[in-house]
């Protein structure tokens, strides 16, 4: 029987006390709310929000069902929008899978240690191949692994992308919806930007929470300085009008608010986790997705360390990211079929571009000044941002380098020279290469990683860009601007030729924005049409990165999101809100 409303509020209220006091676990909480004989789905409203959330979703765990509408797989910044897009319909039944943990950890929350959680048991831990190209190395590429995927550990710049970038994908998909016009009409509506604002660029009022970094550190400004003598101008928003321009300098968007990290679904997923019809499952790893013929029924997953099988009575949702889901797809027989066949894994659809056309962003670690005092890295330590040319006769930007605010570089060029106790680098990296890679099954194993052929340095205008951008960033770090922080330069100092290609082979490695193995357009290699389903099968999408005909021209956090709210309009094609 329900309580009373005045006894329900009691029962709340002392339940909440003994909650907040740490007297009571949010197990007990839920059990003596339920004991009363209160319907948690009637009494929500009346529990503080954080409490609300905790305890709807351990509610939820606790009666897991096994069907839901929509089942996605991943939360990260495409996952967690598509998740939230879904359950803003009460009648679907949403259930959001993530293979990581919890995002509220020190090294998670403060984003000036994102670094720390490379390597971590935050990070998916995958590696390419040794490569000749980076001269036999093992190039790291992180993946998030808890709530929020990519956006909990990634040093949370929001970077629109370029026009060209989506008009590109708007040709690809034959989809005008893909292309700047209406992707800035997203951007407008979901964007709570609290810089210099600009609303023919930027949006204000929205779910996103974007800042410009506060009480920055002027070794960042002295950055954007250094770039203009060398013909790179200055903007006050790398997003905006410099997105229209072929070069530019800025501080960057970040996603901080109060000093804490924003991952995605701090403004997305979080304000609608007490609603009943949506389930955050987190340890949850999805093993294979399971078909009755060419529709996918569900996952098989491994939780708390049982197999279960969960099935989807509308659609799948994979959103695992560039190097997980073409993985997921092909361990569930969606592939180049002699392949699959070879591990013994039985084909639902062939097709050869699951997992091809890898791209990713390369970097050069590092190009490192020592600096004159210990001044601490402010916000995300990475404040400050250029794109340049690395030839004039480009149309626009492909080089996109970074301030770090210390010094790092790979430990083959850190044998070039010893790192300084106090300094800071520049890291050369190029958006647009040449060259690609593949993700591939080393065996039919769920749990065992895939096989990465690295995705740059292959095309050597790849590395001649590179070599460019090391040239321009000590142009910069070298300049009149920089003086009052450069008290000498450690690395590269002024190699030419063959040592100068070395020194890009030991350092590069990656920004860390894997994307392309899913792409979505219409020849033979693609993977998905412009609604995000799969070739061949029904009941099957994908919403993350990999669906990218051709990776962006900046950090792809926010183009995700967009790729999010893209599938959200599509399964929500009259609901669109801030």
């Amino acid at each position: 029987m329900i309580q009373p409303l005045n006894d329900t509020r009691n029962v709340i209220a002392r339940a909440e006390k003994a909650l907040t006091a740490g007297a009571i676990t949010i197990n007990q909480f839920v059990s003596l709310i339920e004991q009363a004989g209160i319907d948690l789905n009637k009494v929500a409203p009346e529990i503080d929000k954080a409490s609300a959330v905790y305890a709807r979703q351990f509610y939820n765990k606790r009666h897991l069902k096994d069907r839901y509408d929509y089942i996605v797989v991943g939360s990260g910044s495409s996952g967690a929008v598509v998740a939230r897009r879904l359950a803003e319909d009460p009648d679907k039944q949403v259930l959001l899978l993530e293979a990581g943990g919890a995002d509220d950890l020190p090294q998670i929350l403060d984003p000036s240690v994102w670094y720390t959680n490379v390597g971590s048991t935050q990070d998916w831990n995958y590696a390419t191949d040794p490569s000749p190209v980076v001269n036999g190395r093992s190039v790291l590429l992180t993946m998030g692994k808890a709530v929020g995927g990519g956006s909990s550990i990634n040093a949370s710049y929001w970077v629109q992308g370029k026009p060209s970038d989506f008009n590109f994908w708007a040709k690809q998909a034959n989809d005008s919806r893909w292309g700047w016009d209406h992707v800035l009409g997203i951007y407008q509506r979901i964007e709570d930007y609290q810089g210099p604002f600009d609303p023919a660029f930027r949006g204000k009022g929205g779910l996103v929470w974007i800042e410009q970094p506060q009480n920055p550190n002027p070794l960042a400004e002295a950055i954007v300085r250094g770039a203009a003598t060398q013909g790179i101008p200055s903007f006050n928003d790398n997003n905006g009008i410099m997105n229209h321009r072929p070069q530019g300098a800025s501080l960057v968007n970040v996603r901080i608010k109060d000093g804490v990290r924003r991952n995605i679904p701090a403004d997305y997923l979080y304000p609608i986790l007490d609603q009943p019809n949506i389930t955050l499952l987190t340890g949850a790893e999805v093993l294979r997705l399971t078909f009755s013929g060419k529709r996918a029924t569900g996952v098989t997953l491994i939780w708390r360390n049982q197999p279960q099988t969960i099935y989807s009575d509308r659609e799948v949702i994979l959103s695992s990211g560039a190097l997980n889901t073409p993985k997921l797809l092909q361990l569930s027989g969606i592939g180049e079929a002699a392949s699959l066949q070879a591990l013994g894994i039985d084909v639902v659809e062939n097709l050869p571009g699951v997992g091809q056309h890898l791209q990713d962003h390369p970097v050069v670690a590092g190009c490192v000044w020592e600096h004159y005092e210990n001044i601490p890295p402010r916000n995300n330590i990475c404040e400050a941002t250029f794109f340049a040319k690395s030839a004039p006769e480009l149309e626009e930007a492909d080089l996109q380098p970074f301030l770090a605010e210390i010094p790092y570089a790979t430990e083959e060029n850190a044998r070039l020279a010893p790192l300084p106790q106090y300094g800071w680098s520049l890291g050369p990296g190029l958006n647009r290469t040449k060259s690609t890679g593949s993700v591939t099954l080393r065996s039919s194993d769920p749990r065992a990683a895939p096989r990465i052929d690295i995705p740059f340095l292959k095309h050597p205008d790849d590395l001649n860009a590179l070599i460019r951008g090391v040239e321009i960033c000590r142009a910069i770090g070298n300049s009149l601007p920089l003086k009052p922080f450069a008290k000498r330069e450690v690395l590269p100092g002024p190699l030419k030729g063959k040592e100068l290609e070395a020194f890009v082979r030991n350092g590069t490695i990656t920004y860390r924005h894997e994307a392309g193995t899913a792409r979505m357009g219409r020849d033979a290699l693609s993977v998905v049409d412009a609604e995000l389903n799969v070739y061949g099968v029904e009941g099957l999408r994908v919403a993350d990165a990999s669906i990218m005909p051709r990776i962006t021209n900046g950090n792809p956090m926010a183009p995700c999101v967009i790729i999010g709210e893209r599938l959200g309009e599509i399964l929500n094609p009259v609901k669109q809100t801030k």
